[in-house]
């Protein structure tokens, strides 16, 4: 029996990171991926940075949680029953999407800074990424779609 759900999600709203530190984490996703930051700071428990337009009015947002914050008693674990951060958290990676011309000047960006990176190609879904890492081992990649990424068949 089939059941109408009466809803269809249609964006991202929002993605949040957990971090040990959040001066360094604050600094990469401003000044090496070139977020704008909304709200928070360096030494905040919580930042956030404005990704893109989103859906009806809503921002789509990068959260950055500093490990130790809990907004909500109980809602996150603290302590020793934090969890882990980075590479060794459940995140596998997180994906912004630019134009695919931009992605050239992604490369020389990080090449001028020394920011090391990897790009793969998609090509069952026409996408290219450029993937890095954050300063807590969380993959961050930048893709585009580009009809020339595309398999041929």
């Amino acid at each position: 029996m089939s059941q109408e759900r009466g809803f269809r999600p249609r964006a991202l709203g929002e993605i949040a990171i957990r971090c040990a530190d959040m001066a360094a984490m604050v600094d990469f996703y401003e000044n090496v991926i070139g977020l704008t930051r909304l709200n928070g700071g360096h030494d905040s428990a919580i930042t956030f940075f404005r990704i893109a337009e989103g859906f009806e009015g809503h921002t789509q947002v990068l959260a950055l949680f500093h490990h130790g914050a809990a907004p909500r008693p109980g809602l996150h674990p603290t302590g020793a029953d934090k969890p882990m951060t980075g590479a060794q958290s459940s995140l596998h990676h997180i994906a912004l999407s630019l134009p695919f011309a931009e992605q050239e000047a992604v490369m020389r960006w990080y090449d001028q800074i020394g920011q090391p990176y990897r790009v793969e190609r998609f090509g069952w879904i026409g996408w290219r990424g450029v993937f890095t890492t954050d300063p807590e081992g969380n993959t961050v990649e930048l893709v585009a779609y580009d009809a020339s990424m595309l398999d041929q068949a």
